[in-house]
């Protein structure tokens, strides 16, 4: 690690274990929006201030990757306004940040059905995936109209398509072939799951991908989270013993 990141780093972290690659599922933005009187979108705003706050924790600290479970494909369901404001936030978000995910060479990346999304937009995407996609620093995943059953079934579709082409052969077929053609084909599994406002679940969020992940679920709505509630999480993770299905010697 760099002094810099020695330096950010809180010193009863081990450098050495840290989780490589978070994954966010961040819950709660409009519940706590409701107990302080106000509309659910203050919950939305609230939770970009503090999503950047996380990331700039994570660069900080040396975590190479973290994605986060910004739009479901289930939550089209929510009421037309409150989607309609939250494609108007992405958009704004990106046409605001990107000059400074530059600064920070982030390196942007986004995963889901992005197709289906309001065209102005998919165009802020994709700017914001090319101007960046040479920079050296941490990878930010934003998952937007993602769903990880929609995701297999894509994969599954893919492969097909490569089976009946003469391409591969089923035989050939394996968990690397499956790897490849997910969202993620770039980047390892998830080390570390965090899920706020204390909802225990994986509500369709990288389903394939966290079969080995450790999972920390903290009753912090996302708009209470921050640096110090990250710490928590890494430091309950560095607790852990990762066997993946081996049994010590």
């Amino acid at each position: 690690m760099t002094p810099q990141l020695q330096s950010t780093l809180p010193p009863d972290l081990d450098s050495q274990r840290l989780p490589q690659h978070i994954a966010i599922i961040m819950d709660g933005n409009g519940r706590w929006a409701q107990e302080r009187g106000l509309p659910r979108i203050a919950g939305h705003r609230r939770g970009v201030e503090v999503l950047k706050e996380v990331l700039r924790c994570c660069r900080d600290w040396g975590i190479q990757c973290l994605t986060v479970y910004a739009f479901s494909t289930e939550n089209w369901h929510r009421p037309p306004h409150e989607v309609d404001f939250l494609m108007v936030l992405f958009e704004q978000m990106l046409r605001k940040e990107l000059e400074e995910l530059q600064r920070q060479k982030v390196r942007i990346q986004f995963m889901g059905d992005l197709d289906a999304l309001p065209s102005s937009l998919y165009q802020e995407i994709d700017r914001a995936v090319r101007l960046t996609r040479h920079n050296s620093g941490i990878c930010f995943n934003v998952a937007i109209n993602y769903g990880s059953r929609h995701e297999i079934v894509r994969v599954c579709r893919q492969i097909a398509e490569k089976v009946q082409h003469h391409q591969i052969q089923p035989e050939d077929i394996d968990e690397n072939v499956i790897n490849q053609h997910l969202y993620t084909a770039s980047h390892s599994d998830p080390d570390l799951l965090i899920r706020t406002s204390g909802e225990m679940r994986l509500s369709n969020f990288l389903l394939w991908q966290m079969a080995y992940t450790e999972m920390y679920f903290t009753e912090t709505l996302w708009p209470d989270f921050g640096r110090k509630e990250l710490y928590l999480a890494i430091k309950d993770y560095q607790r852990r013993d990762r066997r993946f299905g081996k049994v010590k010697g």
